[in-house]
This record gives C-alpha cells, structure tokens and sequence, in this order.
C-alpha cells in the first residue's frame, strides 16, 4: 500500500502507484498521477495535469505542476509530464504548458535535478541531464540528452541546448548551444568541446575525433555558419561510424532559429 503521512492532502481525483511515498504535509492535487515507487517529501505541492512516472525521487519543498507564469494563460488545461527515475531536489518549480506551445512540460528519464532548478512553461528536456543548483530555464527551451548545466545557469526563453553540451557556472544564454559543446560566460562564449564527458558515455576515439573535427568547422577555421555546416556534412564519408554524431550536428545547426553561441 501507499505510504501516505497523516497529515498529507490527497484530494480525490488523484492516483497515487501502490508503492508510492508521501511525506508530511504534502499536497497532492486531483488530476496528479504517480507512478510505482516514487516517493515525494515533506511541504511539497504537486498540482495541475501532471504525470510522474515510476520510481523517482522528489525531496521536500518542491511546487510541480503550478500554473505557468506566462500572461497569456487564460486556465487551459495544459500538462507537465515527468518521466522515471529521475531525483529532484528541495524547491524545484516545474510548471505545466501554454497552447501557444505544445501545452506541455516534459521532463524525460533519469535526470539529476539539484535544488532550485526551475522549468518553465513548455521546456522540454530530454534524458540523462545533470541541471546544477539554480539552474533556471525561461519558457519554450530544449534541452537534449546528456547535457549538462553549471549552477546558476540562465537561459533565455526559445533557446535550444544540444545532446552532451555543457555549461559553466553562471553562465547566460541568449542563443542556442550546439551538441557536444562546452560553454561559459556572460556573454557566453564557446571554451571547446565536452570530451571527457563523451569518454565517460563510451564513445569510441573514432567518433570523438569526429566531434572534434566539428567543434574547429564551427569555431576555429573563420568559417561561416554556413560553410561549417556544409563541411560538418561532408564529415560522414571520412567517419562513417561517427554518421549518427554528424547527423546530430547537421539536424541542430538546420533547426536553430536564434543562432548559436558563436
């Protein structure tokens, strides 16, 4: 059975996994679904239409689910979707989505959220992301596989960071941030490419040599974002087993609508 405290709220409507945790005084919201082996701490607040998958960890103070801070939210039944296994520490804010988006928030899996972090109306994040302390995103941002942001992150509204890219403390962001790259400052700039990071995940020296190749097309020939883009594609004949990296780089680069960090 659930562990539920006695002095937490379940409102009727909610579902709650057989195995899920509730500590005190935590509010749970009808229209919340949680899934099998969550558990949820003391004082937090779970709201609105969201979903939370199977075995996460969501430690005390935590406000998911609220209303998007966006003017234009008129009371739409908009949604933020939490995957599994992800940890999420003391006051995070996950807001739910906008119609002028996709209507929904969406956290992926086995994420590493640290305290503060606040994901705005419609982010999208992706899987296997560290978000340091105070890391905060505006609205409509993406944030791709494996990426992670340095604490006190700042990251302005529509900005997309890559799969693997990588932010250093205090960092600012106006522009987008191609995969694979490392990037800190205010402005930011680029600092070079995540390559321990990559070695860690088990990419092999054929496929990092091939990132490396991109990151200097971008950053270290005078190219134009265009010409870099047309020599990132001719990549693939001389590293085929580096295809899927390219392809990657080639679909964000074509995708960008803000520019990237440059």
């Amino acid at each position: 059975m659930a562990a539920i405290h006695s002095t937490a709220i379940i409102e009727p409507g909610a579902q709650l996994g057989e195995t899920v945790s509730v500590g005190p005084y935590t509010i749970i919201r009808a229209g919340v679904t949680i899934g099998e082996g969550t558990t949820v701490g003391p004082h937090c607040v779970i709201e609105g239409q969201t979903t939370i998958g199977r075995d996460n960890r969501i430690f005390q103070f935590c406000s998911l689910g609220g209303a998007p801070q966006d003017k234009k939210y008129a009371g739409e039944p908009t949604r933020l979707e939490i995957g599994d296994r992800n940890t999420i520490r003391e006051f995070c804010t996950f807001n739910t989505g906008t119609v002028q988006d996709v209507g929904v928030t969406r956290l992926g899996d086995d994420n590493w959220v640290m305290a503060y972090v606040h994901l705005a109306h419609d982010c999208q994040v992706g899987s296997r992301t560290i978000f340091a302390n105070n890391a905060q995103l505006a609205g409509h941002v993406h944030v791709g596989d494996w990426a992670i942001l340095g604490g006190y992150t700042q990251v302005h509204q529509f900005v997309k960071i890559g799969a693997h890219a990588m932010t250093g403390l205090g960092t600012t962001l106006s522009q987008d941030v191609p995969p694979f790259a490392m990037i800190a400052g205010n402005p930011a700039q680029a600092r070079g490419f995540n390559a321990e990071g990559l070695k860690r995940r088990g990419f092999s020296a054929e496929r990092i040599g091939a990132v490396k190749q991109m990151y200097r097309l971008l950053y270290r020939q005078g190219l134009t974002l265009e010409e870099a883009r047309s020599a990132i594609d001719e990549l693939v004949q001389a590293t085929p087993e580096a295809a899927q990296d390219i392809g990657l780089m080639s679909r964000f680069l074509a995708e960008s609508t803000r520019g990237i960090v440059r």
